[in-house]
């Protein structure tokens, strides 16, 4: 049975979005060019995994952030989600 929200380790959580990304694309990369082995590939995979979900949850939070900026009346912004709530 899979678990539907698994938990990203400590090491990646703590990652920048770019930090993660940077590391996601060094392990395509390897994996393209075949420079691990089987047990390694399947790490690298369980940990690209967990960089991309770290990757959508970061964007999503700022997808978010950015929904929650409301506008003045002069089109410039007013406030945010932090400032209003």
């Amino acid at each position: 049975m899979s678990d539907a929200n698994p938990v990203i380790p400590e090491d990646i959580a703590k990652l920048s979005f770019e930090e993660a990304l940077g590391q996601l694309e060094n392990l395509v990369r390897q994996l393209e060019q075949g420079q691990v082995g089987l047990d390694d590939a399947i790490a690298s995979y369980e940990r690209g995994a967990a960089l991309k979900r770290h990757c959508a949850d970061k964007l999503r939070a700022a997808e978010e952030r950015i929904e929650k900026i409301t506008l003045g009346a002069d089109g410039r912004p007013s406030a945010t989600a932090t400032e209003i709530e």
